[in-house]
C-alpha cells in the first residue's frame, strides 16, 4: 500500500476537529438544561437541537457593514431609487395594515416601511441560516456575548413553543435576527404582536404583523407621533461647537451658533442634536427624539441615518443634498450589478450580477484596480466602474 505523505494532515485535522464537536455537544447539553429549566418542552428542545452541528455564525461577528463601510457606501447600497420606487409601491399594497399600526402605535407608514426596506429589503433577504443553530453556535463558539447569544437561544425555543413561527420558517441571519424586519428572539417576545388577528405572531409570512411589531418596537423605544427624526442642516464654515447625537439641544441655541435649515426655513422648537455622520466636512443633520427611537432598532449612526433618509424619501422630500467627503462616491445596487457585469466581460468569474459585493466580487475588483492604476482595495466605487465602462 502506497503511504500518502499528506495522511499526517489529514489525521491533525481530525484530531482537532474531534475535540471541538465534543466541546460543542458538550455546550449544547449544557443549552438544553437551561432551555429546560425555562420552561421550554422536552419535545420542543428534541425537535430543535437533536443533531445539530456549529454553523459560520461567528465568523461575521466583526464584520457588519454599518461599523466597517464608509458611509457613503452604505447609505448609497441602502437608500437609492429602487428601494425608494418599492417602498411607495409596499405602501400602497399594505396602506391597510399601515393605517392600522399607525393608529394603533402612532408611528407613520413611511417610517415603518423604511424599516422595511433596510432590514429585508421588502422581505427578500431574510437570512439563509437556522436561527437556532445560528445562536447555538455563537454561544459555544464565539469569544464574546455568550450570555446574550444563551438568552437569545431560550427565547427562539420558547418561539417554537408557541406556535407564532414554524420551525422550516424559521431562518434568519447569522446573528440569529428572523422575520421581515429581523427582530431578534426575546425582541419578538416582548412586542411582536398580532397585527393581522389570525391568532399568530407570525413576522415570518405576515407582513402586517410585521409592520404592526416595528411600529410597536417604535413606540416603546419612545417614538413621538408627529416629530420629524430631523432635517439636514448647513454648517458654518469652522464650526467649533459641540456634535454628536447625545447632545441634544434647544433649537435657538443651534440657530444662535448659526446653523441653518438647507431649505431656508427656521429649525422649530424643541431639542435636537447635531449630527455629523462623516466628520465636519460633509452633510450635517439637526435629529430628534425620533433618529433616537430609530437608533435603538440597530445601535448604529449610518443605519439610523439610511432609514431615516429613506423614509423621507417615501414622503416625497429629497435625500442627501450636501456631497459626501469623497472624490470616490459609493454606487448603487443598478450600478453595483452593472459594475458586477462589467468584470465578467473582463474574464472574472463573479456570478451572476446581484448587486452584492461579495468576497468573488471584491477579489476581482482589486485584481483590476491594480491592473488599472487605481487603489486595489477591492471596494466598489465611481472611479472603478467608471474605468471599467471604458476598457
Amino acid at each position: 500500500m502506497k503511504i500518502s505523505h499528506k495522511l499526517p494532515a489529514v489525521l491533525a485535522l481530525l484530531l482537532c476537529a474531534a475535540p471541538a464537536r465534543a466541546d460543542f455537544a458538550s455546550c449544547l447539553a449544557g443549552l438544553r438544561h437551561a432551555a429546560a429549566g425555562a420552561g421550554v418542552s422536552q419535545r420542543v428542545i428534541d425537535g430543535a437541537t437533536n443533531g445539530l452541528e456549529p454553523n459560520d455564525a461567528p465568523s461575521f461577528m466583526d464584520k457588519q457593514p454599518e461599523f466597517k463601510t464608509p458611509i457613503w457606501d452604505y447609505i448609497a447600497g441602502l437608500v437609492d431609487e429602487e428601494r425608494v420606487e418599492e417602498g411607495r409601491a409596499m405602501m400602497r399594497r399594505h396602506a391597510s395594515a399601515l393605517l392600522a399600526a399607525e393608529q394603533r402605535y402612532g408611528v407613520d407608514p413611511a417610517t415603518v416601511v423604511a424599516v422595511w426596506g433596510v432590514e429585508s429589503d421588502f422581505g427578500k433577504n431574510f437570512g439563509k441560516r437556522s436561527v437556532v443553530q445560528s445562536l447555538a453556535t455563537l454561544v459555544c463558539e464565539a469569544p464574546r456575548r455568550n450570555d446574550y447569544f444563551k438568552g437569545e437561544f431560550i427565547a427562539a425555543l420558547r418561539i417554537l413553543q408557541s406556535g407564532d413561527i414554524a420551525p422550516e420558517e424559521f431562518m434568519g441571519s447569522w446573528a440569529g435576527a428572523f422575520g421581515h424586519t429581523q427582530f431578534m428572539p426575546s425582541t419578538f417576545l416582548s412586542t411582536a404582536v398580532d397585527l393581522d388577528g389570525d391568532g399568530r405572531r407570525n413576522i415570518a409570512s405576515s407582513a402586517a404583523d410585521s409592520l404592526g411589531s416595528t411600529a410597536n418596537f417604535l413606540r416603546k423605544a419612545g417614538w413621538r407621533p408627529g416629530l420629524r427624526w430631523g432635517f439636514e442642516v448647513s454648517v458654518p464654515s469652522g464650526y467649533s461647537g459641540p456634535s454628536g447625537r447625545t447632545s441634544r439641544q434647544p433649537m435657538s441655541v443651534w440657530a444662535s451658533r448659526g446653523i441653518t435649515r438647507l431649505d431656508g426655513g427656521g429649525l422649530g422648537e424643541g431639542q435636537a442634536a447635531l449630527l455629523l455622520p462623516a466628520g465636519r466636512n460633509g452633510p450635517a443633520f439637526l435629529v430628534t427624539h425620533n433618529f433616537d427611537a430609530i437608533y435603538s432598532y440597530n445601535a448604529a449612526e449610518s443605519y439610523a441615518l439610511a432609514i431615516a433618509v429613506l423614509s423621507d424619501r417615501l414622503r416625497g422630500r429629497p435625500g442627501i443634498q450636501a456631497p459626501w467627503p469623497t472624490d470616490d462616491p459609493g454606487l448603487s445596487r443598478s450600478e453595483r450589478r452593472e459594475m458586477q457585469a462589467l468584470l465578467n466581460r473582463q474574464g472574472y468569474a463573479v456570478g451572476d450580477p446581484d448587486g452584492v459585493i461579495g468576497t468573488k466580487t471584491k477579489e476581482a475588483l482589486a485584481d483590476f484596480q491594480g491592473r488599472a492604476g487605481l487603489k486595489a482595495d477591492g471596494r466598489a466605487g465611481k472611479k472603478t466602474l467608471d474605468a471599467l465602462r471604458v476598457r
